[in-house]
């Protein structure tokens, strides 16, 4: 007797909790946390009515999107997500939800995001963000991901996106402070994904995926996020030294990189699961204290 003829059929609440999980609900809240980022510094001083609108408008339409891409991900890997513990439970990988649905969700949410974003935002957004969309879900997951271990290198650059999307939505321009949270985010990817692929090796090996630590080893993938930390340390004083931010930001980024570089440094020099996992949360802490502080800063000084 099969699975799905012994297990009771999901109710509503069940099963819009499984399209919920598909959109990566904790990945989206980052995204557009670092997209509202550029949307406040693009405005000068307290935002009007309108530009409150307009903001909350194009956090709309970026998540939509953004949720889009990641069922869209799910969908592709859920060959590999069967395969990987962290990602079994997922309700493609499990084939409890069709491809034909998924992939219907998927279409849905970034059509009507995209609309969101042109009708009422402007076209710029919409495009970019859409752009967005095809190379996380199509270059970064079809292409780049199964075939090179600098996949994550590469398709970081889609991740950095949003303060990009948010700085466009406010100005209908993409200024080079965005550009500058751009690649403070870009330079952050690497060892924030390595760091947990460093204690998730066998399942990316089970599941043919080449990241860094199958393909080039434990110390190798360890000595690669030591030094991407130190490459990002200057990237993230450059919101200071480039007047976007003052010394509020100044003083958390110093603490912030000098912390990160640390985990780096000691995951370098002496490596356990258990280092690699808090190097990891480390991680998540660092982006979003540091966007945190430029809000911070933004607004008190």
């Amino acid at each position: 007797m099969s699975t799905a003829n012994t297990l009771p059929a999901p109710g509503l609440p069940s099963k819009f909790r499984q399209f919920y999980v598909l959109t990566k609900p904790r990945v989206v809240q980052l995204i557009v946390f670092c997209a509202l980022i550029g949307m406040v510094l693009a405005v000068p001083g307290m935002p009007s009515a309108a530009d409150f609108k307009l903001g909350l408008t194009a956090c709309l339409g970026i998540w939509l999107v953004a949720g889009a891409a990641a069922a869209f991900n799910c969908l592709v890997e859920q060959g590999i997500d069967a395969r990987m513990k962290r990602t079994a439970m997922r309700a493609t990988a499990q084939g409890q939800i069709s491809n034909w649905l998924t992939l219907s969700f998927s279409a849905t949410l970034c059509a009507i995001g995209s609309v969101i974003l042109y009708v009422w935002v402007n076209p710029l957004t919409m495009w970019l963000t859409f752009a967005t969309f095809v190379g996380y879900a199509v270059i970064y997951t079809v292409i780049l991901k199964p075939l090179t271990p600098q996949n994550i290198v590469i398709g970081g650059a889609s991740g950095a996106m949003p303060p990009v999307l948010g700085w466009a939505a406010m100005t209908g321009t993409v200024g080079p402070e965005a550009l500058i949270l751009f690649l403070i985010i870009f330079l952050w990817t690497p060892p924030h994904f390595w760091a947990l692929a460093l204690y998730r090796v066998e399942d990316y090996r089970k599941a043919g995926l080449p990241m860094l630590p199958v393909t080039h080893g434990n110390e190798f993938t360890r000595l690669q996020v030591f030094l991407y930390t130190l490459v990002l340390f200057p990237a993230c004083l450059m919101p200071f030294v480039f007047q976007m931010a003052g010394w509020i930001y100044l003083l958390a980024a110093v603490g912030l990189s000098v912390g990160f570089s640390w985990y780096g440094f000691k995951l370098w020099r002496n490596y356990s699961d258990a280092l690699a996992r808090k190097t990891f949360r480390f991680s998540l802490i660092h982006l979003s204290a540091l966007f945190a502080a430029l809000l911070l800063d933004h607004y008190l000084i």
